[in-house]
């Protein structure tokens, strides 16, 4: 963010400008915070945020003290120029409840319908792959197969790919449904043995997305 983007900003009468932190992963809103110019400077600067503490009167870097520090992807205003987006990597939980997210009250609607949406889910359960490597536990399945290896993992992908197929020959779907499922928690588990993020396949396959559009306006 340039120093006349940030001139442009509109902050309120005490100097403040509302920021909705976000999971750039999932899209998931974590929290909602203020900033004040030093903080958002600061933020920048250290690629970590930083806000200002309304009752305190003092700026505050998330994660100091719990480690659930959150890394800036980017930073957007909004078209009035009067809040702002901040997208981040977050490390452990945003909500100091222990929660992942500080909005978890549900007023109306389902709580699930809120924080899933069709592809953090993959996200989720990539998470839950790289902590299990992390804090092994038990009888855990992801365990079994990060201990056995990828050959395993592989041995499985087309085990459950072949049950795609036949399931498929089914006339109802819930049973196809089932086995896509299985197909993509082993497709998952396989991305992290390869070091392969959720992020790389959504730009492959937006960069193909883009040459096929590109295509069709050029004919």
């Amino acid at each position: 963010m340039k120093k006349a983007e940030i001139d442009s900003l509109v902050f309120d009468g005490r100097g403040l400008i509302p920021a909705v932190i976000q999971d750039y992963r999932t899209g998931q809103v974590l929290m909602l915070a203020y900033m004040n110019r030093e903080s958002l400077l600061k933020t920048i600067e250290t690629e970590t945020t930083w806000f200002y503490s309304r009752s305190r009167q003092s700026l505050w870097n998330k994660g100091e003290t719990s480690g659930n520090i959150q890394r800036v992807k980017g930073i957007f205003a909004d078209c009035d120029k009067d809040s702002l987006v901040v997208t981040v990597e977050q490390q452990g939980t945003a909500c100091h409840t222990g929660e992942k997210s500080c909005f978890f009250h549900s007023i109306a609607g389902s709580r699930y319908e809120y924080s899933v949406n069709a592809w953090s889910i993959l996200e989720e359960i990539y998470a839950t792959v790289e902590d299990r490597r992390d804090n092994p536990k038990e009888g855990s399945y992801t365990n079994y197969l990060l201990n056995k290896g990828i050959d395993k993992t592989l041995k499985k992908i087309g085990e459950e790919s072949a049950e795609v197929i036949i399931a498929a020959k089914n006339p109802k779907a819930q049973e196809t449904i089932c086995e896509i499922a299985d197909l993509f928690y082993h497709i998952t588990v396989l991305m992290f043995q390869r070091g392969i993020r959720y992020e790389d396949i959504y730009g492959e396959l937006r960069k193909r997305h883009k040459a096929v559009e590109t295509k069709k306006e050029n004919e």
